[in-house]
């Protein structure tokens, strides 16, 4: 049995101790808190059959799994929530409480928690000021991607218009000077392009990244059509900047290139591929697209003859607004479209540096009628 400075210290830290007897009865040890007098003021003369569950409706569950923790094995201590109580003047006490067992005395602890209550509401008045700014910055943040989107698009109409006038300058009869400044333009207005595009791209690429895309073999977009394509469409653009753009030729052209995805936005994802080898390529140099199978996938690459990559860039590349050794001609959004739309389709997405020189942007695939667990 605790000795009487032991009990009477429990009282000084706002503690009432009790011993189980039975039948969910207890009796006080030791002294009396002043809070407990405040609300089981008999307790005061009768301290051996006290009914704390009556005081505190809270108990009456708690003192249940309590009888069956004392008849238990358990050596922890059992604890409670913390709950509030009203006394008769109105005023509010936060408590906690604890069942122990000390040899073959059950006991049951009521402390008197106000600082571990007061600490605990300011938690959660920062955690709610948190989660209010959180929401607010998002909010912020979609105001002014929507404003962002709507000047782009405006943008781009205007850049339509001065292609336009580019094109009508071509049929004057224009000084050598003046052709050789309308074919600055020219590649001007088409970098300008393909930055509204990978900007356009990364606006819309979180929403289109959760689109449908088929698994069955006869929907499923070619890559190898994708490619060809893709070459046709920007193979002006590398012929004006004195560049080559092909498909490798060891491509086997009788094997079946389709691949899980949706063919439009794999047509973007290899354009944003090219264009990025276009924007970082010499003159006189060649990019190629290659396609291999690998196993039950498909390996898509981009090589170009390039200065590559430096290493501290290299593994910051598909992150969104991440840019390139000269920031040339993008908002560094493009690859991020890329590795958000590659990975949806089960697939991946890296950059290798090319042992001659130059870089290789990679994708795999998987092919299309396979389970979903054979992709990695």
């Amino acid at each position: 049995m605790m000795q009487s400075i032991e009990a009477n210290l429990f009282a000084a830290l706002d503690i009432a101790v009790m011993e189980y007897t039975s039948d969910c009865c207890f009796r006080m040890v030791g002294a009396l808190p002043d809070w407990l007098i405040e609300f089981y003021p008999e307790a005061a003369a009768n301290q051996n059959n006290l009914l704390p569950g009556e005081k505190f409706p809270f108990l009456d569950n708690f003192i249940i799994d309590a009888e069956e923790f004392w008849h238990s094995s358990q050596t922890q201590p059992l604890k409670s929530n913390m709950w509030t109580e009203t006394d008769p003047s109105g005023n509010e006490y936060h408590f906690e409480a604890s069942a122990f067992r000390l040899n073959n005395t059950k006991l049951l602890l009521i402390s008197l928690v106000e600082d571990a209550y007061q600490e605990k509401q300011f938690l959660l008045q920062k955690c709610r000021e948190s989660n209010l700014n959180y929401d607010k910055l998002v909010k912020e943040s979609q105001k002014k991607e929507i404003l962002i989107h709507c000047i782009v698009h405006d943008l781009a109409g205007q850049l339509t218009a001065i292609k336009c006038c580019f094109d009508l300058l071509s049929f004057q009869n224009l000084t050598p000077k003046g052709i050789e400044y309308l074919d600055m333009g020219k590649k001007q207005a088409i970098k300008q392009e393909m930055l509204i595009r990978d900007i356009l791209n990364a606006f819309s690429a979180e929403v289109e990244s959760l689109e449908a895309f088929t698994l069955d073999p006869e929907q499923a977009p070619d890559a190898l059509a994708c490619a060809s394509e893709v070459v046709e469409t920007l193979l002006p653009t590398f012929t004006a900047s004195q560049m080559d753009l092909r498909l490798d030729p060891n491509i086997n052209l009788e094997l079946d290139w389709k691949v899980v995805g949706e063919k439009s936005r794999l047509d973007r994802v290899l354009t944003n591929l090219v264009e990025n080898a276009y924007r970082h390529s010499p003159v006189n140099s060649t990019v190629t697209i290659d396609l291999q199978h690998e196993g039950d996938f498909t390996l898509i690459s981009v090589n170009d003859e390039g200065p590559g990559v430096p290493p501290a860039m290299s593994k910051n590349l598909f992150k969104k607004f991440s840019q390139g050794r000269n920031k040339v001609g993008k908002a560094g959004l493009g690859l991020y479209f890329c590795r958000i739309t590659v990975e949806r389709w089960g697939g991946r997405i890296g950059y290798s540096p090319r042992a001659g020189g130059g870089s290789q942007f990679w994708f795999r695939l998987p092919q299309p009628g396979l389970e979903t667990q054979t992709r990695s």
